[in-house]
């Protein structure tokens, strides 16, 4: 790939990754319970210290992502580092669908008896699925690449 290239997808990468702390820092301001609270009582809320907790893998899986270009950038993709950073992206995602499925669960038991949460159900289902292509396009892609490179290894034993 060009320079420019990885770059602009590094860049995209940093500004997701941004987009996610801002929403992160925001939201709570703007959710309806939150009208008569202090700041302290509104981020110091157990769900939402648990939704603070759970992005902290969505980030890795943006930093391992933001190496994982620049590998490819320095053409060093067929290397141990790339199946590494491809195997804990995976991972990450197996974990933050894992923590929105729990989080699901605490809300569709838990919820206040007046409230629908019909709507932030439908959100973890979504997100959650989202989650597990990405896993599972990691999974692929590190198959892939290790085939690759125990491939090539095996051509240089032999020449």
């Amino acid at each position: 790939m060009k320079r420019i290239s990885i770059v602009f997808l590094q860049a995209v990468i940093v500004l997701i990754g941004i987009v996610a702390l801002t929403i992160l820092l925001w939201f709570p301001l703007t959710e309806g319970r939150a009208e008569n609270l202090d700041l302290f009582s509104i981020y110091f809320d157990p769900f939402i210290l648990y939704g603070y907790t759970a992005s902290i893998t969505f980030f890795v899986a943006l930093y391992n992502a933001f190496k994982l270009l620049g590998y490819i950038g320095q053409n060093k993709v067929f290397s141990s580092n790339s199946v590494k950073a491809l195997s804990s992206i995976k991972y990450c995602a197996i974990v933050v669908s894992i923590l929105i499925v729990l989080g699901g669960l605490y809300i569709r038991l838990f919820h206040n008896k007046e409230d629908d949460p019909a709507g932030f159900l439908a959100i973890c289902i979504v997100t959650t699925f989202i989650s597990i292509v990405f896993a599972t396009a990691a999974a692929i892609f590190e198959t892939l690449l290790q085939n690759a490179i125990d491939m090539k290894s095996e051509n240089d034993l032999t020449i």
